[in-house]
């Protein structure tokens, strides 16, 4: 039989699916997603990502079932599977999007290359963001990403011709696969493309309105950011659909005078523009992917490495750092799986200076609380705050400020802390400091009911910031920046200052609020 093998990865839909598209025009199709053990098995995996997958196959079964397909699942290594069903039932194609994932994918798809070339199986692959494979130079990235945005969307094939997988796998419970005793929090965001559709239709007629001034705010954050990122980390939205809906409905708005239609105008303008950074980010670990594990700029290595403090990364894991505002946000993590993105920049920058960890460790523990967990972007992000990119000015979020300026009344914090509801306003973010006859009256014991921060906040981050700023200083870690703003660096960025004497807004605090 001469049919075409479908590898659904993270692309959980048949809307704008080039590969399915693909094989529906040449025949019939075998629909299928491979479960691999050896992928949950890694350290930045977590039962939410689980469940959350399950829940967008369940929908995907159903988008085939609409086409006239099944969903085939099997359990076990890719190249394995592969070989299995080539001996039962030979095929000659195989395609799939490519993806841009953490190292074990990487692995994964190069044994997957090797397999297909050893038994004249033809692999196609296309790109699913606006990221670019083998990219040469990042000078007409952007131009590139536009044009990949812009081309027409694919339509979900109009009938399939299916064919089965000659075997019945069935979906192993979290126990089988190594996270049976992991959490998952309760008031996390549901899998599916179907409510993935729900989300953006709410956001783009809705939401969009509070985007603009209230993505900064944990307070507004949870509606005003658009929740979308879920749903395209694992592609049951396609990112050129997102951002072909959002201009069809800002042509919408323009002939509308309303203040609700100005405002959702403006939220919606902000949003677009923020929309290329989710693969310029991506971008990074496409053209470099050791930087998952290994400092972008080289010169980096053993800057934290040697002085790892156990204590100090159990106190951030447990949400018992002390600063409210850091472990109300841990807390909010553990519920939800999300916080938004200022939030998530003030926990790496308050774990990579004041309490002095590698952003190794803490990001493999931050990818596992982080339900829209996408490897290039998150790692992108761990170095950039860390200050390991040798190409980006040091940030460091000071929670305290944090706090007074998104939390001045501090709801979010007696919300998500509850040992702190008694506490008076005047003491909210520095609980520590609280005189014993003001704990004495809120009945809250500083060092029991609540943590005192391991190290003093303003010491601790200035000999951090020191030590960061005597090593940017040196000669040999000056000169190695221009190869690493030519490969990784955002030309964008530049043509608009270039235009434009007002200095630009710093990527970190742009992107990625989707």
């Amino acid at each position: 039989m001469d049919y075409t093998v479908v590898w659904f990865k993270r692309d959980l839909r048949v809307h704008d699916h080039a590969p399915l598209a693909h094989a529906a025009a040449h025949g019939p199709v075998l629909c299928l997603y491979v479960l691999e053990p050896s992928l949950w098995a890694q350290p930045d995996s977590a039962l939410q990502h689980y469940q959350f997958l399950r829940e967008s196959l369940r929908d995907l079964a159903q988008q085939l079932r609409d086409c006239g397909a099944r969903l085939e699942l099997a359990v076990g290594e890719v190249p394995e599977v592969l070989a299995r069903l080539h001996a039962l039932q030979p095929f000659a194609r195989l395609v799939s999007h490519e993806e841009t994932g953490n190292g074990a994918t990487y692995a994964r798809d190069r044994a997957v290359a090797r397999w297909c070339r050893q038994q004249g199986v033809v692999w196609q692959e296309w790109p699913q963001h606006g990221v670019v494979r083998r990219l040469p130079s990042r000078a007409h990235w952007h131009r590139l990403w536009q044009a990949h945005m812009q081309a027409p969307s694919l339509p979900a094939p109009a009938s399939l011709q299916p064919v089965s997988l000659p075997w019945r796998d069935t979906w192993p419970t979290p126990e089988a696969v190594g996270l049976g005793d992991a959490h998952d929090p309760p008031l996390r965001q549901r899998g599916g493309r179907t409510l993935g559709l729900q989300v953006l239709h709410d956001f783009l007629h809705e939401r969009g309105a509070w985007y603009r001034g209230g993505i900064s705010s944990p307070l507004t954050a949870p509606t005003a950011c658009s929740r979308l990122s879920p749903y395209l980390a694992l592609g049951s939205l396609g990112m050129r659909e997102v951002v072909q809906a959002t201009q069809r409905q800002q042509v919408l708005l323009q002939s509308q005078n309303t203040p609700q239609a100005a405002r959702l105008r403006q939220g919606l303008a902000a949003f677009m523009s923020r929309m290329h950074w989710h693969c310029h980010f991506i971008q990074k670990l496409e053209s470099e992917p050791a930087l998952e594990w290994r400092n972008l700029h080289r010169c980096y290595d053993g800057l934290r490495e040697g002085a790892w403090t156990p204590a100090h990364f159990n106190a951030l894991q447990t949400g018992q750092t002390g600063w409210p505002m850091v472990d109300a946000c841990v807390a909010m993590l553990r519920e939800t799986g999300w916080v938004n993105f200022r939030m998530r920049a003030m926990l790496v920058s308050v774990a990579a200076y004041p309490l002095w960890l590698h952003w190794r460790p803490v990001g493999l523990w931050l990818a596992q609380q982080f339900l829209d967990y996408e490897p290039g972007i998150h790692w992108s992000q761990m170095q950039m705050q860390a200050g390991t990119t040798g190409i980006n000015t040091t940030r460091v979020y000071n929670p305290v400020k944090q706090a007074q300026d998104h939390d001045p009344r501090g709801v979010f914090v007696r919300r998500w802390l509850p040992a702190l509801r008694r506490v008076p306003d005047a003491w909210m973010f520095e609980p520590w400091r609280m005189p014993p006859d003001v704990q004495a009256r809120c009945g809250v014991r500083v060092g029991q009911d609540i943590a005192v921060p391991l190290v003093d906040l303003a010491s601790a981050t200035k000999a951090a910031k020191a030590r960061v700023h005597a090593l940017r200083a040196q000669e040999p870690v000056r000169a190695a920046k221009a190869a690493i703003v030519e490969k990784h660096g955002s030309r964008r960025g530049t043509n608009l200052r270039n235009r434009n004497s007002r200095k630009a807004p710093a990527p970190l605090q742009r992107c990625l609020d989707l």
